[in-house]
């Protein structure tokens, strides 16, 4: 399974939690924080990244907003809305049941 296949399914809920840890991140300082914390295991591609967090924002569940940064360059940053966090919350739960569910096939087969 490559890196990318690993998310398939679960990028919201990734995004969600980076953003709820830290707030304000640009589409490529998300990418970098997904593969860092997952240990150089995960690795989201910006033609996935990209259509995810627009699909986000109109879902209310992001807040972006356009920045210059220090060397001149415009950056696009995002941060959780309430409902964001709500969503967050939901998919966790969903991913800890499915998580329970897959642990216990594993145990059995």
């Amino acid at each position: 399974m490559s890196k990318t296949d690993s998310l398939q399914g679960s990028i919201d809920l990734i995004v969600l939690k980076i953003l709820s840890r830290r707030p304000g991140l640009h589409g490529y300082a998300i990418m970098t924080a997904i593969e860092e914390m997952s240990g150089e295991v995960l690795r989201i591609e910006e033609g996935s990244l990209y259509p995810a967090l627009r699909r986000m924002e109109e879902a209310g569940w992001l807040h972006a907003k356009w920045i210059t940064k220090e060397n001149g360059r415009r950056a696009r940053i995002y941060e959780l809305r309430t409902e964001g966090r709500k969503q967050l919350a939901s998919e966790e739960s969903r991913w800890k049941q499915v998580t329970t569910a897959v642990n216990q096939i594993l145990k059995l087969a």
